[in-house]
């Protein structure tokens, strides 16, 4: 039989054992404490001193060989001997990038050239016929002229007849005024489109606008500015409309919010800009009050493919397992934020967990211009693997970390999102992330910085006709001027069941239309814009 003393030493070695790992929680919790003590005081300093870090969301430079070690770790050697073979194989897939050219680029053919001819001061002193001309070097000068805006005097004789002139009823024959986008407007479709493009391509407020055109010698208040822009948005929002429609039909789309000033009587008001990206096809932007449901419904009520988004609660229910239509894609690169947010704190775990995702970053770059059945193919073979392997690693230190932690905080919501993360893998259409939006997004963002709030909400929807456009321009590698000028020539007279065909993704294809170059060419205005020259022009309409 065991003594009592014996009994008692068990005892007190059970709970030496016990105060040990209660210790060394303590411990554990201290550490984590000091972490984001010291973070807090790092970004207190950065604060008063006015400092800003980068806003890249990579892994230093001197970490460039962690994915690659990470990978060998998780897959084993021959697994990441395998996926660098495929790697290799993806190569050929994207074009090398070429090396940026050295000297002088040559200047655009259709710049007017005006040729200078220097002599040197022998010639000129004893003349030319005193020399014999053996060659020549020619360097070119870039220069700029004042902007021509000109003043279009549109003159319509009236005529009767001869056999008539003392007949009581003769008849005066005058032609119909050429048609403008503003019915009786002071602008014409090219005046018009260069000054929607400085507003909202180049972010300069009416103001400044109207300095500029005050510097030229034309007094143009802000105030008929403005009053333009509202008439010329009603007449393009049904192009706008039927994007949006098209939109509505394509297998997924990407959305995101952000923020806006709305001035009101005694303090402004807050608004919303949503971006709707069609990958490929169109990029359209709406304006609300409230950053809700209902904001959501206006921009993809009834849509029944992938939504590619944040996770914020005012899409879910969106998606099928709420009982929408939609399906669910989240964003790796909101993911990766977290864990960024995380590296001060706890740099190891957010090293750790941050290498694994630019490993799938990686391998999307690698297949980027891919068919669709290869990026699934490689998908299944590479990337599954890494998104296991970082849902397990996730799970398991969700148990070891510090709750409202940076980390803690970046795990959970990977795991919250662990099905819409994944869900790229089985689809070659869908992108792992949703920087296409936010991309989109900082047009408004830059915009935001130079006119900083909106007059008001009638204000808001003619921003986002305009900007809609203009996005779209940018998508298909339009000269955005231009295809406004067109645009505003054709839309008074165009047929309303085919506006579609005047949006951005069908432009092209639209101007190669015998209908559309005889209602373009029959534009007197056009004409002016093109340099058809200085003398009259005399219009067949």
């Amino acid at each position: 039989m065991r003594s009592a003393s014996q009994h008692q030493l068990d005892e007190l070695n059970e709970k030496v054992a016990t105060l040990t790992v209660e210790l060394a929680e303590a411990a554990h919790k201290q550490e984590e404490y000091r972490k984001l003590y010291l973070l807090l005081l790092e970004e207190n300093e950065k604060l008063k001193r006015g400092l800003n870090g980068k806003k890249a969301e990579k892994l230093p430079k001197n970490d460039a060989q962690l994915t690659l070690a990470i990978l060998e770790l998780l897959l084993g050697k021959g697994q990441a001997a395998k996926a660098s073979e495929t790697e290799a194989e993806e190569t050929e897939v994207q074009p090398h990038k070429r090396k940026k050219p050295t000297g002088r680029k040559p200047l655009p053919e259709h710049f007017p050239r005006i040729e200078i001819e220097v002599l040197p001061p022998e010639v000129r002193a004893e003349g030319i016929d005193s020399f014999t001309r053996i060659g020549e070097e020619i360097s070119e000068v870039i220069e700029q002229r004042p902007a021509a805006t000109v003043v279009v005097r549109i003159v319509r004789p009236k005529f009767v007849e001869k056999s008539k002139t003392d007949d009581e009823n003769t008849v005066v024959h005058t032609a119909v005024p050429p048609e403008l986008p503003i019915e009786r407007g002071l602008a014409g479709p090219g005046m018009l489109a260069d000054t929607v493009v400085k507003r909202w391509q180049d972010h300069l407020p009416l103001n400044r606008q109207s300095s500029m055109f005050g510097r030229g010698g034309l007094d143009l208040a802000r105030s008929t500015i403005c009053a333009w822009h509202m008439g010329l948005a009603e007449l393009g929002e049904p192009v706008v409309d039927a994007m949006h429609e098209d939109a509505l039909d394509q297998p997924y789309l990407c959305t995101d919010a952000t923020g806006v000033l709305v001035q009101a009587k005694d303090e402004c008001k807050n608004g919303h800009f949503w971006v709707l990206v069609a990958p490929e096809l169109h990029v359209l932007f709406k304006f609300s009050k409230k950053h809700d449901s209902a904001a959501v419904d206006d921009l993809l009520a009834g849509y029944g493919g992938y939504v590619v988004a944040d996770a914020h609660v005012v899409y879910d229910h969106l998606y099928l397992e709420n009982g929408g239509s939609a399906v669910e894609v989240s964003c790796w690169a909101h993911t990766r934020r977290y864990f960024f947010k995380a590296l001060a704190s706890d740099p190891e775990r957010a090293r750790s967990g941050l290498a694994k995702i630019a490993a799938l970053f990686r391998i999307e770059r690698s297949i980027a211009t891919a068919p669709r059945k290869k990026k699934e193919r490689i998908r299944k073979e590479k990337s599954v693997p890494i998104v296991d392997l970082f849902f397990e690693w996730c799970d398991a230190e969700s148990l070891s970390v510090l709750d409202h932690t940076p980390i803690a905080v970046a795990i959970r919501y990977a795991r919250n999102q662990r099905d819409g993360l994944r869900r790229f893998l089985s689809d070659g259409r869908l992108p792992m992330h949703n920087n296409v939006s936010e991309r989109e997004l900082r047009r408004e963002a830059i915009g935001r910085k130079n006119w900083v709030f909106l007059g008001s909400e009638d204000g808001a929807k003619a921003n986002t006709v305009f900007v809609s456009l203009l996005a779209s321009c940018q998508m298909h590698g339009i000269e955005p001027w231009a295809y406004l000028r067109d645009l505003f020539c054709l839309l008074p007279s165009w047929p309303r069941s085919r506006v579609l065909e005047l949006a951005p993704a069908y432009w092209n294809k639209t101007l190669e239309q015998k209908d559309t170059q005889q209602r373009l060419a029959a534009n007197p205005f056009r004409a002016v814009v093109l340099g058809a020259g200085d003398h009259a022009i005399t219009s067949t309409l």
